[in-house]
């Protein structure tokens, strides 16, 4: 199944299902996946600027779009945090990038983690989900021996989804193997 069959499989099986699930009047209220945002905090690149590059290097070769820099808003001393700083990698993805990236998540990225019973079904309270991983490494775009240091990220499902359910739905009619209820 091509990510152009995920997009169809939305228009051909997923909307019709959720319109009959939760009864909508019109294919525009069927919530949608609207982005994937991946993102990757890097504490300790305060201290080594090639953290930065390495995160933006691994996360474009996950997603196949360019990674940017996150900077930080405000001084901490503390943390010998300047304003302006990079500590993290971001990248965005909308359309054919998203639905390629959610396929290769579920298919497989995911099934690779040691010990996988599912994801947790926590949403945010708008629909939208975030799955965080501990590791880059279950992508098979990165190769292990070439990798510095284990860093995780979050995945976040931004949906048009107004409630929960409706996001959990929306995803796990995606494929997103959320754990069982008991």
């Amino acid at each position: 199944m091509s990510s152009t069959t995920l997009a169809k499989d939305y228009k051909e099986r997923i909307v019709p299902e959720l319109t009959e699930e939760f009864k909508y009047t019109t294919p525009m209220q069927v919530p949608r996946l609207e982005k994937i945002v991946i993102n990757q905090g890097l504490g300790a690149a305060t201290q080594d600027k090639k953290l930065i590059e390495t995160a933006i290097n691994e996360l474009t070769a996950i997603t196949g779009q360019k990674a940017v820099p996150t900077v930080s808003k405000k001084d901490i001393a503390s943390f010998k945090l300047r304003k302006k700083m990079p500590i993290g990698a971001m990248v965005t993805l909308r359309r054919e990038k998203m639905y390629e990236f959610l396929e290769r998540l579920v298919r497989v990225a995911l099934p690779r983690i040691r010990d996988f019973k599912g994801i947790n079904a926590k949403l945010d309270g708008r629909g939208n989900y975030t799955l965080g991983i501990t590791e880059q490494i279950i992508f098979p775009e990165i190769n292990i021996d070439s990798v510095p240091n284990i860093k995780g990220m979050n995945i976040t499902f931004v949906t048009s989804a107004d409630t929960d359910e409706e996001g959990f739905a929306l995803l796990k009619k995606f494929g997103l193997p959320f754990k069982k209820e008991n």
